[in-house]
C-alpha cells in the first residue's frame, strides 16, 4: 500500500501509528497537540500549522521513524486524511 504524497511515496503497510495534530507555539516553545485540544485552546496559543504524522517506529524503540505532511489549513489536512483512509477502507 503506497500513498503518493507531496513528500514522496509512503509505504502504509509499515505504519505503526497515523495521527493528525496541530503545531502550536506557546511561551516560545513549539509542540504538537491534538486537534481536539487546539479547538478548545486556540485562543490561548499561536497555531503554526496542521500536520499528519506517519509513524513507522516499532514498539519499544526510542529512535523515532516518522514522515510528516504539513498543512496550512485544517481543510487540507482533512482532505489528505480522507485520501489515506481509502487505503484502509476501500
Amino acid at each position: 500500500m503506497i500513498y503518493n504524497s507531496k513528500i514522496g511515496e509512503i509505504d502504509l503497510s509499515k505504519l505503526t501509528r497515523l495521527y493528525p495534530a496541530a503545531v502550536v507555539e506557546m511561551q516560545g516553545e513549539e509542540a504538537e497537540m491534538s486537534l481536539e485540544w487546539i479547538e478548545m485552546n486556540e485562543d490561548k496559543v499561536n497555531l503554526k500549522e496542521y500536520i499528519l504524522v506517519f509513524d513507522f517506529t516499532p514498539k519499544n524503540e526510542e529512535i523515532r521513524d516518522k514522515k510528516i505532511l504539513h498543512f496550512k489549513t485544517k481543510d487540507e489536512l482533512i482532505k489528505t486524511m480522507q485520501e489515506v483512509a481509502q487505503f484502509f477502507h476501500p
